[in-house]
């Protein structure tokens, strides 16, 4: 029986991608920066690359947050203070938090089952601020954040430090639901621990043929069958 449950945050419970978009909208119109679907593309492509290379070791999160928008005014042209834009970026998320419809019902149903917890390789600022402004902190027995481990995943090392840090912990109980086969995936398999990759209806599961779940109410199906 599943009781101990691993949830990745954005794209998973939180609609990330909406975020994102609407961020960057409201920092380049302050700026009289075009925000145009083909810039709003460009910059979610090199995003998620640096991502998935931070994923790999080969950057770090705090370059990473200048590199997408230096190699996005590379490629327009634009002359502008890359730091000062990220830095605004960054801090303006927090404005942005946009909860997928059922996930607050789908944490508490959870809660009728075990412990749920948050395993995201997001900034800790940003997260926590999310984590609160979608009503989530009172339906959660932990959150575990990459920037305040130290280690990002897919590394081992984040999947042994969430399992230290869980009382009773039984990996055999245990879950692991996220978006990303690049990420949460190989975390997941990193320490044995059964994974459900979560593709919400319309969106691609890059030809998976693990678990998959399209809906809260088939995450929760597929659990109980576990």
């Amino acid at each position: 029986m599943k009781d101990i449950f691993l949830l990745d945050l954005d794209e998973t419970l939180l609609d990330f991608t909406r975020a994102e978009r609407e961020n960057l909208i409201s920092v380049f119109t302050r700026r009289g920066l075009p925000a145009d679907e083909a810039v709003l593309q460009r910059f979610h492509t090199i995003n998620d690359g640096l991502w998935k290379t931070l994923e790999r070791g080969g950057i770090t999160r705090e370059r990473l947050k200048e590199e997408r928008f230096a190699r996005l005014f590379g490629e327009y042209g634009v002359e502008e203070d890359v730091p000062a834009v990220a830095k605004e970026y960054y801090e303006n998320f927090l404005r942005f938090c946009f909860p997928f419809e059922g996930a607050a019902e789908f944490l508490k149903a959870l809660g009728g089952r075990g412990r749920r917890f948050i395993v995201t390789n997001g900034g800790s600022l940003i997260q926590r601020g999310h984590i609160r402004d979608a009503g989530f902190e009172d339906e959660l027995e932990g959150v575990f954040i990459s920037e305040e481990m130290g280690v990002d995943k897919p590394s081992v090392q984040f999947a042994e430090a969430v399992e230290r840090s869980i009382a009773d912990y039984d990996r055999s109980r245990a879950v692991w639901m996220g978006d990303s086969l690049t990420s949460d995936k190989l975390c997941a398999e990193s320490k044995g621990i059964d994974f459900v990759l979560f593709v919400p209806e319309g969106k691609e599961d890059g030809g998976y043929r693990g678990a998959v779940a399209r809906s809260y109410g088939e995450a929760l199906r597929i659990f109980g069958s576990m």
